[in-house]
């Protein structure tokens, strides 16, 4: 996936991830947990990204963004 694909899904999924989970956080860390949620959810979900495309990579993007974000919360937040 090259990586101007990777920003913008991360972006999207970031955006996405953070108001589900319904964190406020500013704009580089939105990035951040969408980038990082993008490879972990690709890692995760590669067979669903070979079955169904791009918008699965979004799907899996936006569910690893979510595990990210809850175990941020449950273990590291303040």
């Amino acid at each position: 996936m090259p990586i101007v694909l990777l920003i913008i899904v991360g972006i999207a999924a970031g955006f996405l991830a953070t108001r589900i989970m319904r964190l406020d956080t500013d704009v580089i860390t939105t990035v951040a947990i969408g980038i990082a949620g993008a490879l972990v959810g690709g890692f995760v979900l590669r067979w669903l990204m070979a079955a169904m495309g791009l918008l699965s990579g979004l799907v899996g993007a936006v569910l690893g963004a979510v595990v990210l974000i809850w175990i941020w919360q449950r273990y590291f937040k303040r």
